[in-house]
């Protein structure tokens, strides 16, 4: 069985539960370029590392390495957004609460924006790339897909339970601890099957694969889990989400790379014009033009 996620198929499935409001929120701003540690040369960094140049610029790493040349080595690092020392914030996450609320006037009050901002920190590089249009092109391309995936912000977990015992791969050396059917869709990428749960676990440093109900229970949990996906898996595509937005190749490959197998080349033209139509509505109340390539 492919590691690819099905996701239009978890996305039918999925059902969304009504619980208080409850809101608390606060903004993710970067720190200063001059609190990061000097890059040393051949030092190992782990993806998510950030680093100061003798530029005096900061940059993180997309992918570990044996201590390549940030300036260099571009497909290993980033430039990474923070304050230079002119007092603004650069790094400031580019959609606001108000914004946030805009965008998904009926959600499920699971999925908190205090939740979405928390869980940034664990891929600093997302929209903090690039320019200010660029940042804010790639919220609006997550938040469109995680949009299409679950209805608005409105599903949790999957709603077929008959499906649940199907998530299990039992030729995987760890097995399926929590149980044969604990593996269904959850979050705002409708997580599924044990090796998901390892793979984003094991990169989060969070005991999913015993533990998968923390995926449904932490708002910030299930942000970062759809966060893993978008930054480091190309899915069926040739690419993770977060390159296709920070190198120009467009929106529709982020769809591509996301469920370009059941969505892409003709396959399901209005799945696409959906993700296309939210896409082009969040960019315009971030400000900021979609640019090209939108379709898949």
């Amino acid at each position: 069985m492919s590691k690819r996620r099905l996701s239009a198929v978890l996305t039918a499935l999925a059902l969304g539960s009504t619980v208080p409001v409850l809101l608390p929120a606060t903004d993710a701003s970067a720190a200063s370029c001059s609190s990061y540690p000097t890059w040393v040369a051949g030092r190992s960094y782990k993806t998510g590392d950030i680093v100061r140049y003798s530029d005096g610029k900061a940059y993180v790493a997309e992918h570990d390495n044996p201590g390549y040349d940030p300036v260099v080595s571009t497909w290993y690092w980033d430039p990474y957004a923070c304050d230079s020392g002119s007092g603004t914030p650069v790094g400031t996450f580019v959609v606001s609460e108000a914004q946030f609320n805009q965008m998904f006037p009926n959600r499920n009050s699971f999925y908190t924006y205090s939740g979405l901002t928390a869980a940034l920190s664990a891929y600093p590089a997302f929209a903090n790339t690039g320019s200010d249009t660029v940042r804010k092109q790639e919220a609006a391309a997550f938040l469109a897909n995680v949009n299409h995936e679950t209805g608005g912000l409105v599903y949790v977990v999957e709603q077929n339970t008959a499906n649940y015992p199907h998530y299990c791969d039992w030729g995987r050396p760890y097995g399926c601890p929590a149980g044969q059917a604990a593996y269904y869709g959850r979050g705002p990428i409708q997580l599924s099957w044990n090796f998901n749960y390892k793979a984003a676990g094991d990169a989060l440093g969070i005991d999913l694969l015993d533990n998968p109900w923390l995926v449904q229970n932490d708002a910030a949990v299930a942000w970062k889990t759809a966060l893993w996906y978008w930054n480091t898996q190309t899915g069926p595509g040739s690419m993770t989400p977060h390159n296709a937005m920070v190198n120009g190749a467009g929106f529709g490959q982020t769809i591509r790379s996301i469920n370009g197998s059941l969505e892409c080349d003709g396959k399901n033209p209005a799945q696409v014009q959906s993700r296309v139509d939210a896409y082009q509505r969040f960019t315009q109340i971030l400000g900021t033009s979609p640019g090209g390539n939108l379709s898949c």
